[in-house]
């Protein structure tokens, strides 16, 4: 399944938007959380979303 992690600054604007592959939400949740630490974005507000919808990671 695909999912989206985008990262926002203050004013809403978007900082970063990638889109990978995860076989289940536990790994989306995973990557996307190794992607925030790697890019330093885990205390900027961030979600993650699946292609259907559903909100698998969101920080605020």
């Amino acid at each position: 399944m695909n999912y989206v992690l985008t990262v926002f600054d203050k004013t809403g604007e978007k900082l970063l938007e990638e889109t990978f592959d995860a076989a289940t939400e536990k790994e989306a949740k995973e990557i996307g959380e190794k992607m925030l630490q790697e890019k330093n974005y885990q205390d900027t507000t961030h979600r993650c979303t699946s292609s259907a919808g559903k909100l698998v990671l969101f920080h605020r």
